[in-house]
């Protein structure tokens, strides 16, 4: 068994980003957490095994930091339209950044392209739009931010109790020190910016050490961020979206913005959608607008496009991603 798949695991968890969803927590009022701190050590104790007088003395050394709950209760700024939001990633520091990452990691990229069967494109253009190729990968220790939003942050509070729990297993089965490690104010980790669930679920060793490390290793990187797409459905240098040929809107009934496969390419082109001919009528498809500095937009998004969209449930971060990818792919061919 190679390096890659050795670590693959089955356990099922959120999305990268699931934190980003704004719903109250079940079992959580406006004042009243969702578990108390001694209920949580005890209860890692007696599910998990973890020692309970640990679990304590650990969360009495994480730090409540008003800055993570400011951030997270911060009211959300303006939904940015696709023109504006386009530019944030689609620039030339990270398209030459692509091309430089893409040219110093070739050898595990083209290996675990392979063995994934994920384009080395897409995990390029992913690591790109996340942290600037490992640049931004946050600075909050990962047990300040969970416990905080755990214990002291009500509306989000079983979500994060939930992350607080996968992350101290994290700690155990990876040798991961949870007074040290960091990430984002949410508590995603290393390049990829895996929540803990997501972390223990779809990353993998694919440098064969033993451990699979989000922080040090970019082969354990490049290996993950391939297995999380692979996991969630995509295809080999199979299309990811095109431009819609459209002669004024669609019809209502085939625009949706609910990131969902709901239509053939046959049926679209019966309403008049003119999608790429090299693309077979039974392809599965979603159509969608984004707003264009000049109107709306409508593209065409394929199977590939829907496996960015579990990496981050988003239609524009995946239109983003694919086009970062192919800006990137463009250059690296003229090598």
């Amino acid at each position: 068994m190679n390096g890659f798949h050795r670590r693959v695991l089955s356990i099922a968890a959120g999305a990268v980003l699931a934190f980003a969803s704004a719903a109250p927590a079940i079992g959580a009022t406006a004042d009243k957490p969702f578990e108390s701190r001694d209920g949580f050590a005890a209860r890692m104790h007696t599910e998990h095994g973890l020692d309970e007088a640990w679990v304590t003395e650990l969360l009495g050394q994480a730090k409540r930091k008003q800055s993570i709950l400011d951030a997270i209760s911060r009211p959300a700024e303006r939904v940015k339209p696709w023109h504006e939001y386009r530019k944030i990633f689609l620039n030339e520091k990270r398209i030459a950044g692509g091309v430089a990452f893409w040219r110093e990691h070739r050898e595990t990229l083209d290996r675990v392209s392979a063995e994934a069967g994920v384009d080395a494109r897409i995990i390029v253009a992913i690591l790109g739009i996340e942290t600037l190729y490992g640049e931004r990968t946050g600075s909050y220790r990962v047990l300040d931010a969970l416990s905080t939003l755990a214990f002291d942050y009500p509306p989000r509070s079983k979500f994060f109790t939930s992350e607080l729990e996968q992350f101290l297993l994290l700690s155990r089965e990876e040798s991961v020190d949870p007074l040290s490690a960091t990430g984002s104010y949410a508590g995603a980790m290393g390049a990829p910016q895996f929540i803990s669930s997501s972390y223990r679920a779809y990353a993998v060793d694919s440098s064969g050490d033993g451990k699979r490390d989000l922080w040090n290793s970019w082969e354990d990187v490049i290996g993950s961020v391939a297995n999380y797409l692979r996991v969630h459905g995509w295809e080999y240098r199979a299309p990811v979206a095109v431009l819609a040929d459209t002669d004024g809107a669609p019809p209502s009934n085939l625009v949706s913005n609910k990131l969902k496969i709901n239509h053939d390419a046959g049926t679209l082109r019966a309403a008049g959608v003119g999608v790429d001919p090299r693309i077979p009528d039974k392809a599965e498809t979603m159509l969608f607008d984004v707003e264009a500095k000049d109107g709306l937009e409508y593209w065409v998004g394929f199977g590939n496009f829907y496996a960015i969209t579990r990496y981050n449930r988003s239609r524009m971060y995946a239109l983003a991603a694919h086009q970062l990818a192919d800006e990137i792919a463009a250059r690296v061919s003229d090598d």
